[in-house]
């Protein structure tokens, strides 16, 4: 009884542009030519190097995220915070919290303002009651313009939220842990304003 050799059966090219089909000399040839061959070699050298700058950018983000500080944690919660409010007060259509007039939010015209102050009350910081969009203009040029902030304060949240922050004296320390939940916190809660802005 002679036994034949099984023959390999056609495959096609792996190559997308090519997808010829074609019998293979060995079973794992995938390309139908040199020219192919050389083609998914040089792809192969490619998703490798993509991978390996993968890699690298990766332990690159977690070195230098070894190396902040507990003040650079800080100032990443608060623009993570000063986003959202922004994004909060622009999809309901607020004018500026003092001035109670429109905001141009087209160009970098428009902060986050505190009533009470990041400095004079640190532990408010991050208090959604205490923070508004505002114009640059009375933001920073008008020192927050304190007292038309307060009658904007009063109509926006009522008198009984404005004299609870106005009275608030506690003491707030927050871990590097703590900062980093509430730096993840107002990116999430900005990403769903997006997303509902979008739908």
């Amino acid at each position: 009884m002679s036994l034949t050799s099984k023959q390999p059966r056609p495959k096609k090219c792996s190559v997308k542009t090519c997808r010829a089909s074609f019998v293979p000399r060995q079973s794992f040839q995938s390309w139908c030519s040199p020219d192919c061959g050389v083609v998914l070699a040089r792809a192969k050298q490619e998703k490798k190097r993509v991978e390996l700058a993968q890699v690298e950018r990766r332990e690159i983000k977690v070195r230098k995220e070894k190396l902040k500080t507990r003040s650079d944690h800080m100032r990443e919660a608060q623009q993570a915070f000063n986003e959202f409010i922004r994004w909060r007060d622009q999809l309901a259509g607020h004018p500026c919290i003092s001035s109670g007039k429109p905001l141009d939010w087209s160009g970098n015209a428009v902060d986050a303002g505190h009533y009470r102050s990041v400095g004079s009350a640190p532990h408010l910081r991050f208090d959604e009651r205490n923070c508004h969009a505002q114009s640059k203009q009375d933001n920073r040029f008008l020192s927050g313009n304190a007292v038309d902030y307060r009658i904007g304060l009063i109509a926006r949240i009522g008198q009984e939220a404005v004299d609870a922050l106005e009275s608030d004296q506690s003491v707030r320390k927050y871990t590097v842990d703590e900062i980093k939940a509430i730096k993840a916190e107002y990116r999430a809660k900005t990403r769903e304003l997006k997303k509902g802005q979008a739908a």
